[in-house]
């Protein structure tokens, strides 16, 4: 078959929430990527067909921020763009959508990607104020305007917070930190071994710098564009096991273990990828850094999503006809340190794979050299729509750099989900 390539990538630089780019809206984020690609590949904007990206919490300005972020890039006005959502998975969705696009022949050349800027999810305001406020746009005499608004009561003035709503299952009830608590009690994972998760996972951000700015397009931000960011600012120097200790526990602050410093930030940034089949990019003249292998989404209990890796992955691995022990490299996206070190329990866990899988044997134990090798979540940072993205991005570039053949990336997704995809080179 002409394999899926993933031609090359960029992204900017990821900032921790109402930090550089907390005027910075999603669409502009996307655009940069979407722009610098075209600029850095070389590629006519009248060859892309399609632009495809995910985004999680949706700008009301941009409400199909795809087409905004294709527009702004250059992309002609004639040519597609959609947005997609998979929560924490829809980086990786439009990847894997615009490889279906790609091979039903309804697109030839795909930027896909995602983009995410938390510090703009807005403060709305609940019901019973909405219902006034659009009565009173409604009311015609001053006696009724009056009356409205004394009908508001101090508690209808309490703003709802969009991004604690949004990391909220409805189904479960519980906040996703109160789902790695939920598995932090299950399996026994003490808060000495999330913390030297989050320790190692800033550690080998740091020491990847340089290596992650090869990824980077570098921007400028500020109102006077006085500000220019290269590097992600969420991986800490100088981090002690001592300083991370400190932290109280966030989500259960009584019997908790699961704290700010041992989960994911809350994180703004973009990624953009160009996709199209091996054979066209020959054509073009490009060397791939990779090819999708194979892909897998899995549902599970919303009160366990952190566990869809080790129920996505083993479904990639068997579609691909590949083994753990086959890849090179492992990516699994630091949601929580507590939510990845229960997925290693589970893919190394016979009874795992015996009850759940339905396979004799254990997926296999995860070597811990391979695992994350340039931090993840915890330290660069999590931009909910644009994570699955980027580690395609940081995962093919590893393996270029290793002479590596296969990786695979995964993460968990809000409301019980897995996302898995096999790449190659």
């Amino acid at each position: 078959m002409d394999r899926i390539a993933i031609v090359d990538g960029v992204r900017t630089p990821f900032a921790k929430a109402w930090t550089a780019f907390e005027d910075e809206p999603a669409q502009k984020l996307g655009a940069a990527c979407a722009r610098e690609l075209l600029e850095r590949t070389g590629l006519d904007p009248e060859l892309v067909d399609e632009v495809i990206f995910g985004c999680v919490a949706q700008p009301m300005e941009a409400a199909n921020l795809a087409r905004v972020v294709a527009l702004y890039a250059g992309v002609p006005e004639r040519k597609r763009a959609y947005t997609i959502s998979r929560n924490c998975a829809s980086g990786l969705e439009s990847v894997t959508s615009a490889l279906e696009k790609i091979t039903t022949g309804f697109d030839e050349i795909v930027i896909a990607g995602g983009a995410e800027s938390m510090s703009n999810i807005p403060l709305t305001v609940g019901k019973p104020l909405t219902k006034i406020l659009t009565r009173l746009s409604k009311a015609k005499t001053f006696g009724q305007k009056l009356g409205l608004l004394a009908s508001i009561k101090p508690s209808y003035l309490k703003p709802v917070i969009s991004l604690a709503q949004g990391l909220t299952d409805p189904f479960c009830g519980l906040n996703m930190g109160s789902t790695a608590e939920l598995l932090s009690k299950e399996l026994g994972i003490s808060r000495r071994e999330q913390d030297e998760f989050a320790l190692e996972s800033h550690r080998k951000a740091v020491a990847g710098k340089l290596k992650l700015r090869e990824e980077i397009v570098p921007y400028i931000t500020g109102r006077k564009f006085e500000t220019v960011l290269e590097d992600d600012n969420g991986p800490r120097e100088n981090l002690q096991l001592e300083s991370l200790a400190k932290m109280k526990p966030f989500f259960d602050r009584v019997a908790g273990s699961v704290t700010i410093g041992n989960s994911c930030q809350v994180t703004d940034g973009a990624c953009a990828l160009l996709v199209m089949k091996e054979s066209r990019a020959r054509a073009l003249g490009y060397e791939p850094l990779g090819y999708i292998r194979s892909y897998a989404y899995e549902g599970l209990d919303p009160s366990r999503m952190g566990l869809g890796p080790a129920y996505a992955i083993p479904v990639a691995l068997k579609k691909a006809g590949l083994g753990l022990k086959d890849m090179g490299l492992i990516e699994i996206n630091e949601a929580f340190a507590a939510q990845v070190l229960a997925c290693l329990r589970m893919l190394a866990s016979r009874k795992f794979a015996n009850e759940v899988l339905s396979q004799p044997e254990a997926v296999g134990e995860v070597d811990p050299a391979k695992l994350n090798v340039n931090g993840s979540g915890i330290s660069v940072g999590h931009p909910v729509g644009a994570t699955g993205s980027r580690l395609i991005l940081t995962l093919l570039k590893e393996l270029k750099r290793r002479g590596l053949q296969f990786g695979v990336a995964s993460l968990c997704v809000g409301g019980g989900l897995g996302g898995a995809v096999v790449l190659e080179r």
